[in-house]
């Protein structure tokens, strides 16, 4: 193991995802040093496909529009298609790198293995092979990303079952399902998305689901689903839920008739499934759909309504914990074993380690990331240079944190616990720069690198 100290004034970016490079752009525009570790070869994050642990596939698109999607001051190229591909989004994240040349400031194919507090800082080790170093930051920014760590439920008979049984992480094209009888199991957009190419390339194909689901197209009058809906954000969520419910009957009509359970709950209350294919796939027979499981044996599963299908492949599109395995676990409090922090980023505890990127909302999440970095860079440019207005913001960050569900009930599930309500959180993050006197998105990141 080598040693060495970084200057004491330095932030560590851990990740070269989206999050993680719109922190590194808002730093270079304050003139705060930084270093960027990505454990892979390259920037991307999940959506490099060829990253191991990767939970990308090859059907993948992006569920939120370029329109909407795009970093601040950054959009998407306009020859993309509404919906961009994986590799699509690859590539403009990559470019998004070259353009504000982040690439000197990264360290790819290193691994952060701890990251720990002493008196001089945060003492940091990462590998990279068989060499390990430690080197000590003032800041760290977490934005490792949530999609690495699959969530895999226990199954009753799942040691009989002969079949694949594998997670929807470890899914990556069609062909692999050819001539299979097909269990897709979880109401994900990636669950969703499996299940259709089941339905077109396997043998036979089911789709298991526990609850129903409202299913949102992603094009409504002729508009992207996510354009639309930001063309009458002036409306109460409560209002929306409603308008929206009744646009969706007339569109999608009674969906019991398909094989699915009625909605236990109103439209926007549970994560938006932007998908109409699966109807389609319904509608045709060539998927089924099929309750909850009960039990494996074999080389069947069977279903809670009685009911029981040959199945060889089981994939489990059932969701990731959030996991920040460099961290102890006590360092950020935790609910449903998920991270939580004020406005989705601040340790009130630890003033010198962010979050970006562990936020889960109804929108697209690159500008939310531009944000959050906004205000990560002014935190620390205040703990820097500004010791007065840096105990304020300390002081408010630990005050009473700020409902973010935007008045929504969202279902009871580990999913939905901190769920933020896009327009909720936007609305927080602006009364805390309005507090502070700092710019907006729109102006910040129109300035010149300092």
């Amino acid at each position: 193991m080598t040693s060495g100290v970084q200057g004491s004034d330095r932030v560590l970016i851990i990740g070269g995802g989206p999050a993680g490079l719109a922190t590194a752009r808002a730093l270079t525009i304050a003139g705060v040093p930084f270093s960027i570790v990505e454990r892979h070869t390259d920037f991307g994050g999940l959506w490099d496909i060829t990253s191991p642990g990767s939970p990308m596939y090859r059907s993948a698109h992006f569920i939120s529009s370029k329109t909407m999607s795009g970093h601040e001051g950054f959009p998407m190229p306009e020859a993309f298609p509404d919906y961009p591909s994986n590799g699509q989004i690859l590539s403009y994240v990559r470019s998004f790198a070259e353009r504000h040349q982040l690439r000197a400031h990264t360290r790819f194919n290193t691994k952060v293995l701890s990251v720990s507090k002493s008196e001089r800082g945060w003492q940091v080790t990462s590998t990279t092979g068989e060499t390990s170093q430690q080197e000590t930051y003032r800041w760290v920014v977490c934005a490792s990303g949530t999609n690495w760590h699959p969530r895999i439920p226990e199954l009753r008979g799942a040691d009989a079952f002969e079949g694949q049984l594998l997670h929807s992480s470890a899914y990556k094209d069609a062909e692999s399902l050819r001539g299979k009888r097909v269990l897709v199991v979880g109401a994900g957009n990636s669950g969703v998305d499996i299940a259709c190419d089941a339905a077109f390339a396997a043998a036979r194909a089911f789709t298991s689901f526990r609850r129903g689901y409202h299913f949102i197209p992603k094009h409504i009058f002729g508009q992207p689903a996510d354009v639309f809906a930001d063309s009458s954000s002036w409306m109460p969520p409560w209002l929306s839920q409603i308008i929206l419910g009744l646009l969706l009957r007339v569109l999608n009509g009674d969906l019991t008739r398909l094989g699915l359970m009625k909605p236990d709950h109103r439209v926007l209350s549970s994560h938006p499934i932007m998908n109409t294919q699966m109807l389609h796939y319904l509608q045709h027979g060539d998927l089924v759909a099929k309750p909850d499981i009960a039990e494996l044996t074999k080389n069947e599963v069977l279903f809670v309504d009685g009911s029981k299908e040959s199945v060889d492949v089981v994939i489990l599109a059932t969701g990731y914990d959030w996991k920040l395995p460099y961290l102890a676990d006590n360092l950020f409090e935790r609910v449903a074993e998920r991270p939580t922090a004020f406005l989705k980023v601040f340790n009130p505890q630890e003033p010198s380690i962010f979050l970006n990127g562990f936020v889960e909302t109804n929108a697209g999440a690159y500008k939310l990331f531009d944000e959050m970095a906004l205000l990560i860079t002014e935190t620390i440019a205040a703990q820097l240079r500004n010791p007065s207005l840096a105990r304020d913001i300390g002081r408010y960050v630990a005050g009473p944190a700020p409902d973010l569900s935007g008045g929504i009930a969202y279902v009871a599930s580990a999913r939905h616990v901190g769920y933020a309500n896009v327009n909720a959180l936007r609305a927080a993050m602006a009364r805390m720069r309005k507090r502070f006197g700092w710019p907006t998105p729109a102006d910040y990141y129109s300035r010149p690198h300092t």
